[in-house]
């Protein structure tokens, strides 16, 4: 198995074991199947159960055989190799496949928890990998027979949201190993496994900063065949779910276990007894045959239709609105032009007593603006002649007699005056300054 580059490991409960053993001598007994025969690989079989987590790695090394070494002899090859995966006829994978791969230099991971609805259904997923420095790919399909048993699925399942760890590095055995060990000390079951493990990308979570190495967060679904333990059972009390209510921490006597490796949410914590969960079945309709009714045979129209004239109809678009615009038009310049009374018609239709009456306040308003024009009135002191008492001089007023005293103001300033001669000023002495 070494020597093919391909690391496949299955997180099994007691009960897996025996169909493990089963899987290596089937590969160890068609080794010459898997032989590499040129740059597209035999199938290669592997046997997951329903319910249980099902992990296959995409080492690099694999597949660096099958590329062209760097040009000079002795270099490490270190290409950037990227894997493309899809079930085999179909551009995607499976619903329950997932894919993950950080980089072109690093491994790429299948991982996902099938369902009893796949068993006995042989999947076959095409696993493409493409050479960034020389363009070139290989190719091979991954064989995977989902198998059944009867102690799957547990009834007691538990999913943890770890905050601290991305979905790679928790698909690692190493790191799972230890938190399956953690649970099982805190819970105390007789069989334990993994049944999945969700990124928390994939339930609407946001990208990290790259900063103070941050995680995206990962959610581990767990699975036992005994009741869930008092420490977990914490998480229900109205403390706690207060504490969740305002976005603080519970207080868990079993965190503590966690809590040197694993940062867990416990407010995002689910306990499901699947044996009390109603089962609710959608009703499907029926698909039917796929056939059609007979209702007799098709008669497809003529080749040779009859070209249409439309002549016909753009009169009928064009005339129409022409003519109901032309009659209200009409309408409107007799309403206009041809309805109007005039000055002598309306004279007429009007008794003689208002006649006089309307023709007598016209004179008297005629009357009244013409002796307003002329009339005479007395001229204000401030435009009076100015008699200077040293030199007995007069000093002419400040407007002409032209000019209509209704429009002049009352009182001018001396500096607009013209031929103004200053008056002299008696002062406390009694002399005289011009």
């Amino acid at each position: 198995m070494d020597s093919m580059g391909v690391f496949v490991w299955l997180i099994l409960g007691h009960s897996q074991i025996q169909a493990l053993v089963d899987y290596k001598q089937r590969t160890f007994s068609h080794m010459s199947v898997i032989t590499i025969i040129s740059r597209s690989h035999a199938d290669r079989n592997v046997y997951p159960s329903a319910g249980v987590l099902f992990v296959h790695v995409l080492e690099r090394e694999y597949f660096k055989g099958e590329f062209p070494p760097y040009p000079k002899p002795g270099d490490t090859s270190n290409d950037p190799i990227t894997f493309n995966t899809n079930l085999k006829g179909y551009p995607d994978r499976p619903g329950w496949l997932r894919y993950i791969q950080r980089t072109p230099h690093s491994d790429g991971v299948l991982y996902g928890s099938p369902t009893a609805e796949h068993v006995g259904k042989p999947t076959i997923i095409e696993i493409t990998a493409y050479n960034r420095r020389t363009f070139e790919t290989a190719r091979h399909n991954l064989v995977i027979n989902i198998m059944g048993t009867e102690e799957f699925p547990l009834p007691y399942q538990a999913e943890f949201y770890i905050k601290n760890m991305n979905v790679e590095e928790m698909l690692a055995s190493e790191v799972l190993g230890d938190f399956l060990g953690a649970v099982k000390n805190v819970w105390q079951p007789e069989r334990l496994n993994a049944i999945n493990i969700t990124s928390a990308l994939d339930r609407g979570g946001r990208v990290p900063l790259p900063i103070n190495n941050l995680k995206e967060g990962v959610y581990v679904m767990v699975g036992a065949d005994v009741p869930f333990s008092s420490c977990l059972r914490e998480v229900e009390t109205p403390q706690n779910q207060l504490r969740c209510s305002q976005e603080m921490e519970p207080v868990i006597t079993c965190d503590k276990k966690f809590r040197m490796q694993f940062h867990i949410d416990w407010c995002k914590i689910s306990l499901v007894d699947i044996t009390k969960v109603v089962p609710v079945h959608n009703s499907r309709p029926d698909p039917g045959t796929g056939v059609l009714p007979d209702i007799g045979e098709y008669n497809p129209p003529s080749e040779s239709l009859k070209s249409r004239d439309y002549f016909a109809d753009f009169l009928v678009t064009l005339a129409v609105p022409c003519a109901v615009a032309l009659v209200l038009f009409v309408i409107l310049g007799y309403s206009m032009c041809c309805r109007r009374e005039g000055v002598e018609k309306r004279n007429m239709q009007t008794p003689d007593i208002q006649l006089v009456h309307h023709s007598s306040i016209q004179k008297s308003t005629k009357e009244l603006r013409s002796m307003s024009k002329h009339r005479e009135i007395s001229w204000p002191l401030s435009t009076l002649p100015v008699f200077n008492p040293v030199s007995g001089e007069v000093v002419p007023p400040i407007h002409p007699d032209s000019y209509e005293s209704t429009s002049m103001p009352l009182m001018q300033t001396q500096t607009n005056l013209q031929n103004q001669i200053q008056i002299p000023q008696q002062q406390p002495s009694g002399k005289w300054y011009s």
